[in-house]
């Protein structure tokens, strides 16, 4: 899925300066490491919550705490950071997952509200976006209004994905491997509908980020739960602890290779 980047040439009465992207090129690199942090938000809120007795509320209040402190630091930064912003997104991970575990298993909200809940919340977040800023293209998150649209958009995605992935799961009781190839196949044709029919770049990308977290917590959940829930029985801290491993031979290999850093934008700034 490709963006288009605006660019401004700088005037003969000014001065260029560097505009940064925020965000990575979108690559198979990033859908992999999406995945992944999708899956380690699942196991790793189990392996807290269950494992280690901090409860829904303890984990909650800890992961959100370290997830204000991560996002103020990637706040802070210039350009895009590998490092930073993925652990960013591994947090989020975590903490959306929270925030409908929270609302489904201590407040007792069912399922179907709070998938309609999410889904109205993001469609808003994005109006909201767009009328402030003109663009929803993550080709052009270079500043920091726009990086909180895009963060606040992202922890919905996680929410609302988690309500989507649970919905199906309990309700219908599909499987782990059965919901993960129904969300595989609902991404493959999302993919196709953007690459040969023309479906819109902004549309396709938050389509498939929303549907790679229940994707990627059903092959979590396959990996960890015990075998007779229909699991592999491997545990949340291996599960945790693989791919994690994974995730961080990728960021350190594109931090190096700076594969996915998207082209800089040269901005006019007029002359003092």
């Amino acid at each position: 899925m490709t963006y288009e980047t605006q660019q401004t040439p700088a005037s003969d009465s000014g001065t260029a300066r560097v505009r940064w992207n925020k965000v990575p090129e979108i690559t198979a690199y990033f859908w992999v490491i999406k995945v992944l942090c999708t899956t380690v938000g699942e196991t790793a809120a189990d392996y807290l919550n269950d494992q280690l007795g901090m409860g829904l509320t303890g984990t909650s209040l800890v992961m959100s705490a370290l997830l204000a402190v991560a996002l103020i630091a990637q706040l802070r930064t210039n350009a895009y950071r590998p490092g930073i912003y993925w652990l960013v997104v591994v947090l989020v991970s975590i903490v959306g997952t929270l925030i409908t575990d929270n609302l489904t298993d201590n407040l007792g909200v069912p399922l179907q509200t709070t998938t309609a809940v999410f889904a109205v919340a993001l469609a808003a977040a994005f109006l909201i976006w767009f009328t402030t800023e003109g663009t929803l293209s993550i080709r052009r998150v270079d500043s920091v209004r726009r990086e909180a649209f895009y963060w606040v958009a992202v922890l919905l995605t996680f929410a609302l994905g988690t309500a989507v992935g649970d919905l199906l799961a309990e309700q219908l009781s599909l499987g782990y491997w059965v919901a993960a190839l129904l969300f595989g196949a609902v991404i493959a044709a999302v993919a196709l509908a953007h690459y040969a029919m023309g479906l819109g770049a902004v549309l396709a990308f938050w389509t498939v980020y929303v549907l790679t977290r229940p994707l990627g917590a059903s092959v979590g959940d396959y990996l960890s739960q015990p075998a007779d829930e229909g699991g592999l029985d491997l545990g949340t801290v291996i599960t945790s602890v693989l791919f994690l491993s994974v995730i961080l031979a990728l960021v350190v290999f594109l931090a190096v290779s700076r594969r996915d850093v998207t082209e800089r934008e040269q901005v006019s700034r007029p002359a003092a």
